[in-house]
């Protein structure tokens, strides 16, 4: 059931993500719910760290709650962020 979770936030973190986030990002599917996982595990990280809030610490844990998935969107916007840097510089 936990992956059911992961994989949900997934996809709802990616999607909005890539819908606030400003330019193309290409990507299907598979990419946008690895989008939204990575960014789950980076903004409860970054947020844990820097506010100690429980809220960040559901977005890592996968939970399926708005301060959840708002960290999680977050992540993945500074990932989508930190790849479109690194693209850029290789191309």
């Amino acid at each position: 059931m936990n992956i059911l979770a992961w994989l949900a936030l997934g996809l709802i973190a990616g999607a909005l993500a890539k819908l606030i986030y400003p330019g193309h990002q290409g990507g299907g599917i598979l990419a946008t719910i690895g989008l939204g996982i990575l960014g789950a595990l980076v903004g409860g990280y970054i947020g844990q760290a820097l506010l100690g809030s429980s809220g960040a610490a559901a977005a890592s844990a996968g939970a399926l709650t708005i301060p959840g998935i708002i960290f999680a969107v977050l992540g993945a916007m500074l990932l989508i962020f930190i790849w479109g840097l690194i693209t850029r510089r290789a191309a």
